[in-house]
């Protein structure tokens, strides 16, 4: 299992001014990499080596490991881009203030000091790790990290290798549905409302229509302002939430957590205006990609089921019903519900399945739907 730290730097004067360096350095080498990425789509960290490795290793000032580095932290970025085939690529530009990507080639950690590549050798610089970061790289063994200035501060963002947990005995699974009035409805009965999540968004999405109509300079700085706020706000919401879910399934007794596939929900939903843009705001994948890392640092499993029928079927008998907002109603067994309860309760039933492999879903019973 992986996990990543953030630890704080505290650089010297002269080592602050040789990490500026380097951040401009890598960020000239990233930005000559590109055009050849573009031109030949390609982001195959092997297949871009052998294109660019020479050319760019003659006019950097970086060192051959720190160019690799350089590769690498490209085809990253391209790969999450995620071109698609036949369209045209875009141009990505790599800030001068942006991250650096290190290997374990490239920076050594003993006790609170970590050595540096730089442009002018290395530089061993203080770490200012609390006592969370502390747990973790006495368990963990170091991997790949990367080198940030924020807020006037750096910061060493560093990937551990962890040993597994022992995963969880037993039979009980939790299943959880999301959406955007409720975050979360856990199959035992937990709510975590999303009503004042949802009305903080709509209130950027107007704010940002009106200063995107205004376009003035200080209209686009306020753009960029709002922008990183509502971000780090739907960030630390999400956490929350998975904390909340995961403390739910290990007080429930439950060694497996199920959730919804929604890849591409965006493009396989039909809706209106309104109704999609609000999915593209949406931070689902974050908030599942949460509960995932939190759930295997507790020992517990994460499935995934299509969710097709499982807010239109009822749990109980298994036919097709009516959704009326929050309620659901079955006139087949005359069961009635919260609606995101039932939904959460048909993917617990789906995940006992032998289907929970596939991701497959049953089709509802619908002989007995009047």
């Amino acid at each position: 299992m992986k996990r990543t730290i953030s630890i704080k730097l505290l650089p010297a004067e002269e080592q602050g001014q040789a990490l500026f360096g380097l951040q401009q350095a890598f960020a000239h080498a990233c930005n000559a990499i590109v055009p050849f990425a573009v031109e030949h789509r390609c982001w195959n960290q092997v297949a871009l080596h052998h294109l660019t490795y020479y050319p760019i290793r003659e006019q950097s000032q970086l060192g051959s490991q720190m160019v690799c580095n350089s590769i690498k932290a490209v085809c990253n970025a391209y790969r999450a881009l995620k071109p698609q085939k036949g369209k045209e690529v875009s141009v990505i530009s790599f800030k001068p203030n942006g991250s650096i990507h290190f290997d374990k080639r490239t920076y050594s950690i003993k006790d609170k000091v970590v050595s540096l590549y730089t442009l002018a050798g290395r530089a061993k610089i203080k770490m200012q790790p609390g006592a969370f970061q502390k747990a973790y790289l006495e368990q963990g063994t170091p991997k790949e990290a990367e080198l940030v200035f924020r807020g006037g501060k750096w910061f060493f963002n560093l990937v551990l290798e962890l040993p597994d947990r022992p995963p969880t005995r037993g039979d009980l699974t939790l299943g959880v549905d999301l959406g955007e009035n409720n975050m979360a409805t856990t199959s035992s009965g937990k709510i975590l409302e999303g009503g004042q999540l949802r009305h903080n968004r709509d209130r950027y999405l107007a704010l940002r229509r009106r200063l995107q109509s205004n376009g003035s300079q200080s209209a686009k700085q306020l753009l960029r302002k709002i922008s990183g706020k509502e971000q780090r706000h739907m960030k630390q919401v999400n956490h929350e939430v998975s904390k909340a879910i995961v403390s739910e399934a290990l007080r429930y007794g439950a060694s497996t957590i199920v959730m919804e596939d929604l890849t591409n929900i965006r493009r396989r939903i039909r809706a209106g205006k309104r109704m999609r843009s609000r999915l593209h705001r949406w931070a689902w994948a974050q908030l599942q990609g949460f509960v995932q890392y939190k759930a295997e640092a507790a020992g517990l499993r994460v499935a995934y089921v299509n969710p097709a029928y499982s807010s239109q079927t009822c749990s109980v008998c298994g036919c097709l019903g009516r959704r009326v907002k929050h309620r659901f109603f079955c006139s087949h067994c005359g069961s009635q519900q919260h609606s995101d309860l039932n939904a959460s309760q048909n993917l617990c039933r789906l995940a006992m399945s032998a289907d929970v492999a596939t991701g497959a879903v049953n089709r509802p019973d619908v002989a007995g739907y009047a």
